[in-house]
């Protein structure tokens, strides 16, 4: 990146807004912002995936536990979440005296957490519906074959709920990476909060925020090409010959 900006110097240096110095900001938004949804998701997905096993249970106590958990997360805004992991977890007891304030204290962890807990609560609502649409023949020839619960859900179930579930979930990792804007709330240097920086420091909201849209544009467009590919080879026996 680096060299890449050293062979454009003589190009940026006759512009206001778009320098070296400019572009290797939005260089390091862009880079924030990607590793910060790619976490989120990744940690997301790991709890969606028990978490919805859970919602499907028959135990109506664990059911309505992990219902209560999503409709939490899903009945209120993210920018509310986020504010309450940064500045309402400071407050608790303790907190600040303990092993974990360094991470609290950095902007970087309560943004994770929020997150995380946000794709996972719809994460783990979009896998329950795929579960609860299996077709009975799939569930029926399962235990044809004689298999046990947690068997047939490692063989039959999940799998084929997961590919049912791409195109919902594909929607779910483009709202987290334009939700991811409001991080630069809790000062972390994104994407958006870059072209922040940049438009208070040179007054060009239109250069500095335009810019940003079309570099989110470019994500979102990479990520519905990639479960365009996903569908087309995971979802190829549920179309019509």
């Amino acid at each position: 990146m680096q060299e890449l900006l050293q062979s454009l110097a003589p190009w940026l240096d006759d512009n206001a807004i778009f320098t070296a110095s400019t572009l290797a900001q939005y260089w390091d938004g862009f880079v924030n912002t990607v590793q910060l949804v790619f976490i989120s998701l990744l940690l997301g997905l790991f709890l969606a995936v028990p978490l919805a096993i859970g919602r499907a249970s028959p135990i109506r106590v664990i059911s309505r536990m992990i219902w209560l958990f999503t409709w939490v997360f899903r009945g209120t805004p993210l920018l509310i979440q986020l504010y309450i992991a940064y500045y309402g977890l400071a407050f608790i007891p303790g907190v600040q005296g303990s092993i974990v304030w360094p991470l609290i204290k950095d902007p970087l962890y309560p943004a994770l957490l929020a997150f995380t807990l946000n794709t996972a609560a719809y994460t783990t609502e979009i896998f329950y519906g795929a579960i609860k649409a299996m077709p009975r023949g799939e569930l029926e020839a399962a235990r044809a074959y004689g298999m046990s619960p947690m068997l047939a859900y490692r063989r039959i179930i999940l799998p084929s709920a997961l590919r049912r579930a791409l195109p919902a979930y594909g929607n779910e990792v483009i709202f987290m990476l334009h939700a991811s804007a409001i991080a630069s709330v809790v000062t972390i240097a994104d994407l958006t909060g870059v072209a922040y920086n940049i438009y208070s420091r040179y007054y060009a909201p239109f250069s500095a925020f335009i810019f940003v849209a079309l570099c989110y544009m470019v994500l979102s467009f990479a990520i519905q090409g990639i479960f365009r590919l996903l569908e087309k080879r995971m979802l190829a026996h549920l179309k019509p010959r």
